[in-house]
């Protein structure tokens, strides 16, 4: 199951078509409009596609930060990196 959830993930197999509706609801959605700061891990060990990639999902303001040698859990591996984006949320 894990490993289809890959596949899928990244566009290599199909989904379960029970999931159909809510992943056409999803895809429906309108662009995200609020001001935006994307922290991508730089060393998740997971791969795939780049978070930079999804910009066109945003309108508004918008920062994608890709930090460096950081694992899966941005706020506990760097903290003080993720305080950061969020406090400058505040200021836009």
């Amino acid at each position: 199951m894990v490993i289809h959830s890959y596949r899928h993930r990244y566009g290599l197999v199909e989904g379960d078509p029970r999931y159909q509706g809510p992943e056409d609801l999803i895809a429906a959605q309108p662009p995200v409009s609020v001001p935006t700061v994307v922290l991508e891990s730089g060393a998740d060990g997971v791969g795939g596609p780049s978070a930079a990639e999804d910009r066109d999902c945003f309108t508004g303001p918008y920062e994608h930060r890709l930090l460096p040698g950081v694992g899966h859990n941005v706020p506990q591996e760097v903290p003080a990196a993720f305080a950061d984006a969020v406090a400058g949320l505040l200021t836009r």
